[in-house]
């Protein structure tokens, strides 16, 4: 076959590019797929595509997306994590003569790969998977406005998860850092498929995640039960509501970034390039007023986690509801008017640094207030300290820690000394971490009775707790110091040896965390194993305050047979406290959205355009392309999507649910 068509069939994609030659890549490469094999293997032995395919992969109910969701993000974790275990195991070693175990080359991948997976396919999938579950039952709806864009954003997340993962063995991955920076991402210094992977896996998934947004806000403003006002809404629903907005204003502007890079890349324009009238800077100043907005759109929800499980575990009402509102859309604001502290040396002159710089201490005000809302909340409370709780403590005593370091950076003149040191990539997981991630391990600790029926096992569960919170300070104290010091970041060599004490005790934390991760994962399979011992039949294992709580563990398909009518803040505990009952009959039939695999095919022929696209298949892209615009349009005839559960099929539900309360003493 000549060499024009199988570059017509197969683009740029040849033998080389697949790398049997790396035997770090080769060995990855057959653990996965044994791996891979192993779970195909089992589903199919025990019969469960059919199962999966009705019941989940093509579901549009909010609560099974979520979990999926909240699945993609666990998974996606361990491979982010296996990334950072290498980066940290490369640079305890990398000293002096020693070069280490991974070349420059490889590592500058590992590191892109490690920020681009943690950020857009571990924080982004939990916070919406705990948003999607938990945010509908909170308001008292039976789902969320647009059912079926809620399976589509799923999936095209899935489908951007996939490409950066194929590019782990076909090809490699961009080696331009976690945002990509022109013009370093430029065709003229990455000429390879690496940039091209990160770019069209984020533009798929950017595309679910804006489209997730649209419908959190619609199911927020349209979707609420009656009686709940604005001001009686829970504070998760509020900082949800308050992250997605800002969501929907920022993330169409990292869109336009990486469609103007890509149009550098395939047709030669010179947006962001050194020469013909580029402007790189013009790159940095897109991608970071979402970059630093993006931040919150993370840590408003976690906020709003643990406001629910301070008040919850305290045994009384938030303290400052409203203050607490009125922070939380503060930030939101003041967000949208920080982003260049991100780049204080750009030389944009005293004028415009003072005033970002301003501008970053001011929003460390109402955080602040934060704080000590959730401080005076515990106060003269019944303070119960289970796991979740513990989460918060920890939260507080790490992030204000970050929170300070925030603040030191947003003086200009200290962050020309800091900016390009390890100081900053100390400080930015020390918000991530103890923001974020501590916040969803609280969520997924606390909401797991109401998804699954039982509770997490308390001991793994500790074990989960105590291996993040040392790991934390024991992976990155080192690093604030060699920070301190002025070692640069981005690097996977140093030449003092007088500083890798530092760098092996940050490794040595590294694998503390990796403890963390695993309790987690234990915590899940023996709590599963042991699901009888820890049922919740109450569907309150908590003694909660909102309405997802009066809810069975799990909720059945349609949330409420009857909307709940709301009268006062914490709807559930005014309910408990007028003394409710459930009703017993007068149920009517409910009106349920229909399943679909509209969502799974359209993210399938996402992903197949943007690996056309990647290794110049113009064939597959455009026939992906076509594929696309037909599936779309033929859903819109689609007029089957929706149906009744019939009225004697709640009766039946609801009844058994009371027998189950009944049998608890509750």
């Amino acid at each position: 076959m000549s060499d024009s068509i199988l570059k017509t069939i197969f683009g740029r994609l040849t033998f080389e590019s697949f790398p049997i030659h790396e035997p770090i890549l080769f060995g990855t490469f057959i653990v996965v797929s044994l791996l891979g094999l192993g779970i195909v293997g089992v589903v199919t032995r025990y019969r469960l595509w059919g199962y999966l395919w009705s019941e989940w992969f093509t579901s549009v109910d909010h609560k099974k997306v979520g979990i999926m969701y909240i699945i993609l993000g666990i998974v996606m974790l361990l491979r982010g994590f296996a990334d950072a275990l290498m980066m940290r195991a490369q640079q305890a070693i990398a000293f002096g003569a020693n070069e280490g175990y991974l070349p420059p080359h490889h590592y500058d991948q590992i590191f892109t790969a490690h920020g681009t997976i943690m950020i857009f396919f571990v924080a982004i999938p939990l916070v919406v998977g705990i948003i999607n579950y938990v945010m509908p039952l909170q308001i008292g709806a039976r789902d969320v406005a647009f059912p079926f864009l809620n399976n589509l954003s799923f999936w095209l997340t899935v489908a951007g998860a996939v490409l950066v993962m194929i590019s782990l063995f076909v090809g490699e991955f961009a080696r331009t850092g976690w945002l990509s920076y022109a013009p370093l991402a430029g065709l003229q210094y990455s000429p390879d498929t690496g940039v091209d992977y990160y770019l069209w896996a984020l533009q798929i998934a950017g595309v679910g995640t804006t489209l997730s947004a649209i419908n959190m806000v619609a199911t927020v403003v349209k979707m609420r039960a009656p009686g709940m006002t604005m001001m009686k809404m829970p504070v998760f629903v509020w900082t949800a509501l308050c992250s997605n907005v800002l969501a929907i204003a920022i993330f169409p502007a990292l869109t336009a970034a990486f469609f103007l890079l890509m149009l550098d890349r395939y047709i030669g324009t010179a947006f962001f390039t050194n020469d013909l009238g580029g402007a790189p800077m013009m790159y940095w100043n897109m991608v970071w007023i979402w970059g630093h907005p993006e931040v919150y759109v993370l840590i408003l929800p976690a906020f709003g986690m643990y406001s629910e499980i301070t008040s919850t575990f305290s045994g009384k009402p938030l303290f400052g509801y409203s203050s607490m509102v009125y922070a939380t859309v503060v930030i939101t604001i003041l967000s949208y008017l920080v982003w260049l502290h991100h780049f204080f040396t750009m030389g944009a002159g005293p004028s415009v640094n003072s005033f970002f710089g301003i501008a970053t201490m001011v929003i460390s005000i109402p955080t602040g207030a934060k704080v000590f809302n959730w401080l005076f909340t515990m106060y003269k409370g019944d303070v119960r300290f289970e796991l979740p709780m513990m989460w918060v403590v920890a939260f507080m005593l790490t992030f204000v820690v970050g929170g300070m370091t925030g603040v030191l950076l947003a003086i200009p003149p200290a962050d020309f000394v800091f900016h390009n040191s390890l100081f900053l990539v100390a400080h930015f997981h020390n918000t991530i971490i103890g923001g974020v991630v501590f916040g969803l391990f609280a969520a997924m600790v606390y909401w797991f009775p109401k998804a699954f029926g039982f509770k997490l096992d308390e001991f793994w569960g500790k074990v989960a707790f105590w291996g993040w919170v040392i790991g934390y300070w024991v992976a990155w104290t080192p690093i604030y110091i060699v920070g301190l010091m002025g070692e640069p970041r981005r690097v996977n060599h140093f030449d003092d040896p007088s500083i890798q004490p530092y760098f092996v005790i940050a490794a040595i934390g590294a694998l503390i965390i990796l403890v963390g991760i695993l309790g987690f994962v234990m915590s899940i399979l023996v709590g599963f194993l042991k699901r009888e011992q820890l049922r919740d039949t109450t569907g309150d294992p908590w003694n909660g305050r909102t309405l997802e709580w009066s809810t069975s563990s799990p909720p059945p398909a349609y949330n409420f047979a009857i909307t709940p009518v709301v009268h006062a803040l914490d709807a559930w505990h005014d309910m408990k406290a007028r003394g409710y009952e459930r009703p017993r009959d007068g149920f009517r039939p409910v009106h349920m959205p229909r399943n679909t695999g509209t969502g799974v095919i359209l993210s399938g022929l996402a992903l197949a355009l943007g690996f056309g696209m990647v290794w110049y298949m113009w064939w597959l892209a455009a026939l992906s392309f076509a594929g696309l615009l037909a599936v779309a349009i033929g859903h819109t005839f689609n007029l089957n999507r929706d149906y009744f559960i019939p009225a004697d099929e709640v009766s039946r539900t609801e009844s058994q649910r009371q027998q189950l309360l009944l049998g608890a003493g509750a």
